[in-house]
């Protein structure tokens, strides 16, 4: 089986700084790197380092910035069959901010994630047909998202949501019905229930509100202080994992990318959550998107070191 990915791809530029700027200030940073970003380009690559078979379904422009994005992907080994070039389009950017403690700002500009449409999930059918899981975000368009969701519920595939950048306001019934996994942060759980969680028993009553309201499966993300989940079957907290952040970039796409990869491993949700928020809390020890993504054989010493201490 596979896991198939269906969203954005950019390219970031991330400056690094002793503390994020206040509005109209002028900070000199340490340093900056660019690479490969979008939260689809992100889950991808956090899917496949893992070593699961990823198509990967999206969009670049016909620039240097699609070139390198491509380049990139190809690096990471993941397939590019079902990214098109689009020749009307620039390649996503992101423009980001990182602070000491690791917490950053982000700005987008979506470019040719924006023209993604049901096309591209029709072009790849054959593909979505024969994954386990999909994965689907909401950096290119919903209604082309809900196109690739159809294809893979009709061969029995798990869909999961990282409802990112946080959502305006609830989500309409057929999304919730087109879905069977909606994995928000704290403040993406406030887009969709109009309060934010801060506390582990905020995030466990998040999760079973969520589920109260149509969602199959909520699980709530929330950072350093763990992570929260209510299923059919199952339901309860990971604590979190002591790691020593430097960058939180993409710290929620690596969970996604783990969460999707022990699904399709056949892991049961509860054994799959704490796998996603081991994927999360190791990639903020390091610098980047894409880049900081853990392996598995990271993700099983990082395990057996925390099983053994």
């Amino acid at each position: 089986m596979s896991v198939a990915v269906f969203g954005s791809i950019n390219m970031d530029v991330i400056a690094y700084l002793d503390r994020l700027p206040k509005p109209g200030e002028t900070l000199h940073g340490s340093s900056y790197k660019m690479g490969l970003g979008g939260k689809g380009a992100n889950q991808a690559v956090a899917a496949r380092k893992l070593g699961n078979d990823v198509i990967f379904i999206g969009r670049t422009g016909a620039d240097s910035f699609g070139d390198a994005a491509r380049a990139e992907l190809t690096s990471y080994d993941v397939d590019l069959a079902g990214i098109r070039r689009d020749d009307t389009s620039a390649t996503g950017i992101a423009i980001i901010k990182v602070g000491e403690s690791g917490q950053n700002m982000i700005s987008v500009i979506a470019g040719a994630n924006a023209a993604v449409d049901a096309s591209d999930a029709a072009a790849a059918a054959g593909d979505l047909a024969r994954c386990r899981v999909l994965l689907l975000q909401l950096e290119v368009p919903l209604k082309a998202s809900l196109a690739a969701a159809k294809i893979l519920r009709a061969h029995q595939g798990t869909v999961i949501l990282d409802p990112a950048p946080a959502p305006k306001e609830p989500l309409p019934t057929e999304v919730i019905a087109a879905i069977d996994i909606v994995t928000p942060n704290e403040s993406e759980a406030a887009g969709l229930l109009g309060w934010q969680p801060a506390t582990p028993e905020d995030g466990l009553a998040a999760a079973r509100e969520l589920k109260a309201k149509g969602f199959a499966t909520a699980v709530v993300k929330l950072g350093a202080k763990g992570v929260a989940f209510s299923g059919p079957a199952a339901e309860g907290f990971v604590p979190p994992f002591k790691v020593k952040a430097i960058d939180t970039v993409a710290a929620g796409d690596s969970f996604n990318g783990g969460l999707a990869s022990a699904l399709d491993d056949g892991k049961p949700l509860a054994e799959a959550v704490r796998f996603a928020a081991a994927c999360g809390a190791l990639s903020t020890t390091k610098k980047g998107a894409s880049a900081a993504a853990p392996t598995r054989a990271e993700i099983e010493a990082f395990l057996g070191k925390v099983s053994a201490s």
